[in-house]
């Protein structure tokens, strides 16, 4: 899957412009809803990733492209639901998120990708 974080807050997947983060499950693309986590917000300047949003599940390997900077938060639930279900994670910047998902079909894409911070 072609991805790219060309600027701060801006994404292409393949040719298509996103500028909020999104979901990948399983190749479909949909924007990340943030609200369950909202709540947590205030233990950083960042809203987290956790357990309570829609995390696609339906791989063997869940990448998390962590941020410009890499600085999105992933609250432990997140790994640990991840181990329970024999998920690997692999959370990076979301630059080189975006290079892991060039070697995937598309139809194999399970992935959380930031775009700014």
């Amino acid at each position: 899957m072609k991805a790219e974080l060309v600027a701060f807050g801006q994404l292409e997947i393949e040719g298509q412009r996103y500028q909020r983060d999104v979901v990948i499950d399983g190749g479909a693309i949909r924007r990340r809803d943030k609200g369950p986590s909202k709540a947590l917000k205030g233990r950083s300047r960042h809203t987290p990733l956790s357990a309570a949003e829609q995390i696609p599940w339906g791989g063997k390997r869940l990448i998390i492209g962590t941020g410009a900077r890499g600085q999105l938060p992933i609250e432990a639930e997140v790994g640990e639901e991840a181990k329970r279900r024999g998920i690997a994670i692999e959370a990076l910047p979301t630059k080189e998120a975006c290079r892991l998902l060039a070697d995937i079909d598309p139809d194999d894409v399970y992935a959380i990708l930031h775009v700014t911070c």
